[in-house]
């Protein structure tokens, strides 16, 4: 998507769907290239374990298919987490609900919009 839309890789944010061990859902955006530290998420939740949802769970959780899953707009509203790189950034872009759908916003903005805390997450 970086490549596509010009922008540095580190800049776009993907949106995760995570299970905690005891059945709580969380939401975590992370920059593109990089993947999920189960660990550091679980830490962030909470939670002794995170897993990521099965691929047929995430359009009932969210309302989003894979590919389109944003952190605004969720059927509910989830306890969201942001990578703390994103601070790092004026503008980042997360995925706008629908794939190759975008929307570009400062970090500080994406977090008051979605109730989301920063952390290390990768």
């Amino acid at each position: 998507m970086a490549r596509r839309i010009g922008v540095e890789p580190e800049i776009v944010f993907k949106t995760l769907v995570a299970r905690s061990e005891k059945g709580e859902i969380g939401i975590f955006c992370i920059p593109a290239p990089l993947e999920l530290d189960l660990k550091k998420a679980a830490r962030a939740a909470g939670a002794k374990k995170v897993e990521l949802v099965g691929l047929k769970e995430l359009l009932p959780l969210t309302g989003y298919v894979r590919g389109g899953c944003s952190p605004l707009g969720m059927k509910k509203d989830y306890p969201t987490w942001i990578d703390e790189t994103a601070l790092l950034h004026e503008r980042i872009y997360v995925n706008a609900g629908c794939r190759g759908m975008q929307v570009i916003l400062a970090a500080e903005d994406l977090s008051k919009a979605c109730g989301a805390l920063f952390n290390d997450l990768t």
